[in-house]
């Protein structure tokens, strides 16, 4: 079991004021690691040695910072197999699809604000007045456990590039993969306070992370209950604030689509990760016409999903994250099954072969319809609603009927088609005919989904501040 006994703040491991966390491994219900539950008073000290770092680390030149992010991406990669085995065991991912959609993916998201560090140095003459971009300051970065390493490198990636210095809280069920990074950082020789790594309990620590007067901004990814909770914590010194939260994304098939291509991407996509993706298409919407033949399809590529040991090379659905978590996604099921939808496949049962852990079938629903809970609230497991409609009226009628609007997709029978649908769904980002996600694009959602961007240009953008120098 790996004993992480210390923070890293201001440059150097320090013991904490507080006790050890146990983290379990959700596969064997086993403690795997412990971490500290920091104080307020490790928090304090974070967000001051930031506050001491920012003037020197927001003026060194953009070749700098792009040379230190591309060192830590660097240290990622000799750390490589660590921060495989930091996310299987704690979260129960399976290795093998751990290696892309957690680790490769997240040095590659890295890497890709290293060159963007240069657009701190662009200067916009108008003639009369110049634009220039400085480093918004001290921002806390608060994560959650479902993607630890990616969304910790999608808000830490930009942070460095622009100049900001930086308190990191990741989940408390998953900090291993951010103890690793600290020990990369260290090594690469960042700054004294410019890394800054608090472990602990959100509710305990949040209302200081959000609200101390020294925070500048506060980028935060989880429920959108608990984003109520940090805007309101924010609010008083008006900081910046960025939301990335829940999701609950509808997805048209039409009737003249390919059918069984559509399907398969749209059962991986809400299986992957256990279902345990905010942006996941947890709405089927499918043509009345062809309701039935789409059911069987959805049934049967479902049914085909191995679900097994994280070790299991074949396995492609691990456990949930943790034990909590499955028996929230249980009563959603049952709440399902109360509500009157057909349960077409899954259900509360252990999956075949498996005896203990936080396992869960992957389940789908059929004769959903909207006004269900079950198709209306965030379960953040492997449960699909299939819902049938009319016309594409209809359709998009069904998929904008929602409080969120973090993502969506379309399936048509060509890509003119599927943008024409696209161009009239509510959500922050539409994947067409089976694309899939990438970091050069913004992220992020509309309505109660959150708001700023993460990823690309518009995700710097987050940490930085437009100064207008007027001229003579």
């Amino acid at each position: 079991m790996k004993i992480f006994d210390k923070l890293y703040i201001n440059g150097q491991w320090q013991a904490s004021t507080g006790s050890q966390h146990a983290i379990n491994n959700p596969a064997t219900e086993q403690p795997c690691a412990s971490s500290p539950l920091g104080t307020e008073n490790d928090v304090v000290a974070a967000i001051s040695a930031a506050r001491a770092a920012f003037p020197a680390w927001s003026q060194t030149s953009a070749q700098q910072r792009c040379d230190y992010i591309n060192a830590i991406a660097d240290g990622m990669k000799e750390r490589f197999n660590d921060l495989v085995d930091a996310v299987s065991i704690t979260m129960g991912c399976p290795k093998n699809m751990t290696v892309d959609l957690h680790i490769n993916s997240s040095i590659d998201g890295l890497r890709s604000f290293a060159e963007r560090a240069f657009m701190m140095e662009k200067i916009d003459d108008h003639g009369g007045f110049k634009v220039l971009k400085e480093a918004i300051g001290v921002c806390t970065l608060i994560n959650p456990w479902n993607y630890p390493l990616s969304q910790l490198v999608g808000k830490l990636g930009p942070a460095l590039a622009s100049g900001c210095t930086v308190v990191i809280k990741p989940a408390e069920q998953t900090p291993v993969q951010d103890f690793i990074m600290a020990e990369i950082v260290d090594k690469v020789g960042l700054p004294a306070g410019v890394f800054n790594l608090v472990s602990g309990s959100g509710r305990k620590l949040g209302a200081t992370l959000c609200g101390h007067p020294e925070v500048d901004m506060v980028s935060f990814t989880g429920s959108t209950a608990a984003g109520i909770k940090v805007s309101e914590a924010a609010a008083p010194t008006i900081k910046r604030v960025c939301l990335e939260l829940g999701g609950k994304s509808a997805y048209i098939i039409t009737d003249d689509a390919d059918l069984e291509t559509a399907v398969n991407w749209g059962i991986e996509d809400i299986m992957i990760n256990t279902g345990q993706t905010c942006n996941a298409h947890t709405r089927m919407l499918v043509p009345q016409s062809r309701y039935d033949e789409i059911v069987s399809l959805a049934k049967a590529a479902a049914e085909a999903i191995v679900v097994g040991d994280p070790l299991d090379e074949n396995s492609f659905m691990g456990p949930m994250a943790s034990a909590s978590q499955k028996g929230i996604v249980l009563d959603y099921i049952n709440k399902g099954l109360e509500e009157g939808a057909r349960l077409v496949t899954g259900g509360t049962d252990m999956p075949t072969g498996v005896d203990c852990g936080a396992y869960v079938k992957p389940t789908i629903f059929a004769d959903v319809n909207n006004q269900m809970a079950i198709a209306r609230e965030e379960i953040f497991g492997p449960v699909l609603c299939m819902i049938p409609y009319r016309d594409i009226d209809h359709a998009v009628e069904i998929a904008n009927d929602s409080v969120f609007g973090l993502s969506s997709a379309v399936y048509a029978k060509d890509s003119d088609s599927a943008m024409a649908i696209a161009r009239r769904m509510r959500a922050g980002q539409c994947f067409i005919q089976g694309s899939f996600f990438s970091t050069d694009v913004p992220f992020g959602g509309y309505k109660q989904s959150g708001n700023g961007r993460e990823w690309g240009d518009e995700g710097m953008s987050e940490y930085i501040e437009v100064k207008s120098i007027i001229c003579p």
